[in-house]
């Protein structure tokens, strides 16, 4: 179907960006897809101002600010907050009052600090989103405008598997955070699958360590949202696994009653330039291969910018992944936290 939506419109036009935070992610994603796409980037702001010059100097920026009171002073900016969750607080503060901002998922570390953010954010009257990328992947917008036509017909099945040797060690920080493999990295899938069937009415989830990796916490989860007899969904999250790349995995196939589409995301397989990804779609008892304009890596992460930036000029009616909707991906995150701590059911023979 060569009419389907995979990417978000542009802005008409942009205001230049203030960037908070020079990581990793900054670098092989956010700024290679604002010069893509012609964003004026403002400057670039990071408590480690050789961080934030390397950054600069990489994408030839001109500014590096020396406080973050110089970069949310810069005007008429667009911020784009790229730190760690347990940070996003505090700089929120230091913003314009009335401000356009998208800040890195998580959105903080826990539920209780994205109550506080989504308080915050409404106090200053932020214009605030949440950088949920993965929704704006070509393959996600194609399968989300599937399912707004009915060409699916009812969704029954929801699975997601990711099988893959996350190298956790480029986030040097995740080795002080309590909460690792559902917050910085699953949130996506759980994020995904919110969008497109709805809000789950619990969870069940186990989140587990590896021997191998002694300074990180969770790494690994089985996780089923339920969704009552109307939909089995199901997410296998293994980021450590050790075998080698032949049976790694990173794919969602969704079912309805009338079709399925079988999506892949190549960069978890070799992160972060991973293989192309892919869509299938199964109708008409045949698997067709969807041309794709792009993958999650960079192209998705055309769309939470565009669409902020065109939230403020007036030309989209509503963020895509407001604060007030992140918040409930939060609550799933919340969710599977007390749920693994609960515990299964124990089984006893009489």
């Amino acid at each position: 179907m060569s009419d389907l939506m995979q990417c978000w419109p542009r802005p008409t036009r942009p205001r230049p960006i203030v960037i908070i935070g020079a990581g990793g992610i900054v670098s092989s994603a956010h700024l290679p897809t604002y010069r893509a796409l012609g964003f004026p980037v403002a400057g670039v702001y990071d408590l480690r101002p050789d961080a934030a010059r390397r950054t600069a100097d990489a994408f030839a920026i001109d500014t590096v600010f020396p406080t973050l009171a110089a970069a949310a002073a810069a005007p008429g900016a667009v911020y784009d907050i790229a730190v760690p969750g347990d940070q996003i607080l505090d700089i929120l503060a230091q913003l314009p009052r009335g401000a356009a901002v998208l800040m890195q998922k998580p959105m903080g570390p826990d539920l209780a600090a994205a109550t506080a953010i989504r308080a915050r954010c409404r106090e200053r009257q932020l214009t605030a989103a949440v950088n949920f990328q993965l929704r704006f992947s070509p393959n996600v917008l194609a399968l989300h405008d599937l399912l707004a036509r009915g060409a699916l017909g009812e969704v029954v099945d929801v699975e997601v598997r990711i099988v893959i040797d996350q190298p956790w060690h480029l986030w040097t920080f995740l080795t002080t955070t309590p909460r690792l493999e559902v917050p910085y990295h699953s949130i996506h899938y759980l994020d995904t699958i919110r969008w497109l069937v709805g809000e789950p009415g619990g969870v069940h989830c186990r989140v587990v360590r590896h021997p191998a990796l002694p300074d990180f916490t969770d790494t690994r989860s089985s996780i089923i949202l339920d969704y009552g007899e109307r939909i089995r969904c199901s997410l296998v999250l293994n980021h450590t696994h050790r075998a080698g790349p032949k049976y790694r995995e990173s794919l969602m196939l969704l079912e309805g009653t009338l079709g399925a589409v079988r999506l892949t995301w190549g960069v978890n397989l070799s992160y972060p330039t991973g293989p192309a990804d892919t869509m299938e779609i199964f109708s008409d008892e045949a698997w067709r291969t969807q041309p794709l304009r792009g993958s999650w890596f960079t192209e998705a992460f055309e769309g939470p910018m565009s669409n902020l930036q065109r939230v403020i000029a007036g030309e989209d009616p509503a963020l895509v992944s407001s604060v007030d909707d992140a918040i409930k991906a939060m609550a799933i995150v919340e969710a599977c936290y007390e749920s693994s701590e609960h515990g299964a059911i124990p089984i006893n023979v009489e």
